[in-house]
């Protein structure tokens, strides 16, 4: 009997403190997008008082042209036609040696090595884990319900990263969603996320970052379809 109270409160503490990470997520995300709305109206309002003010061109003033003085006839000079030159005698040029021109060195152009791009085979993802921490089959799939849309308002700030690029913000927003959908399930877009986020704290090659991005998009619509 008291073997069964004490792992009924721990599975309490243990639920207790996920629902406080996810209370936590929800009021992060919240306060974001408020600063994010705020810089747009601090933007707009910057853009409209810069605004450019015409200028009205100064009327040009046109110089006058005084009349040249007409030219005076210059005497005629009677020009005698000088002799013809004798012909020089010609002389006989000899061709000029050719000369082969030496091949020139060939060189080598480096082959561009090959990228090993993920390719993120997944396991199907899970709730068990939270089925074998106590809650309900219903209530476990309410937790991966919320998850989806975090997973589809993080997915266009990360792309909007990753044009610039700025991995460092890429790594904090795969970090903000990578916990939340750890301690929900295992497989899919939770080992996605840990791998993704694990390469961004070092790795800097746009084309696996976003080889990385795609798969992010194709887990999150598995997921989506999966929950449906």
């Amino acid at each position: 009997m008291l073997g069964s109270v004490i792992l009924s409160i721990f599975i309490f503490f243990i639920v207790l403190i996920i629902f406080l990470e996810y209370r936590n997520e929800k009021k992060y995300q919240k306060k974001r997008r408020e600063n994010r709305e705020r810089q747009t109206r601090n933007r707009r309002t910057t853009t409209t008082s810069q605004a450019p003010q015409k200028v009205t061109p100064k009327a040009e003033t046109i110089p006058k042209v005084e009349p040249k003085p007409e030219p005076k006839p210059e005497p005629k000079v009677e020009v005698k036609p000088e002799p013809e030159p004798e012909p020089e005698p010609k002389v006989e040029q000899k061709p000029e040696p050719k000369v082969e021109a030496e091949p020139a060195p060939q060189v080598e152009i480096p082959k561009e090595e090959t990228k090993e791009l993920p390719e993120a085979n997944y396991p199907p993802f899970t709730h068990v884990r939270l089925v074998e921490m106590g809650l309900s089959d219903d209530e476990a799939k309410e937790f991966v319900t919320e998850l989806i849309p975090q997973l589809e308002e993080q997915i266009p700030l990360i792309e909007e990263a990753l044009n610039i690029p700025d991995y460092h913000q890429v790594e904090r927003l795969t970090h903000s969603i990578k916990g939340s959908a750890t301690n929900i399930g295992t497989g899919g877009i939770s080992d996605l996320l840990v791998d993704y986020n694990t390469y961004l704290k070092d790795g800097t090659d746009i084309d696996i970052s976003k080889a990385y991005f795609e798969h992010l998009k194709h887990y999150t619509q598995e997921l989506k379809t999966q929950y449906a």
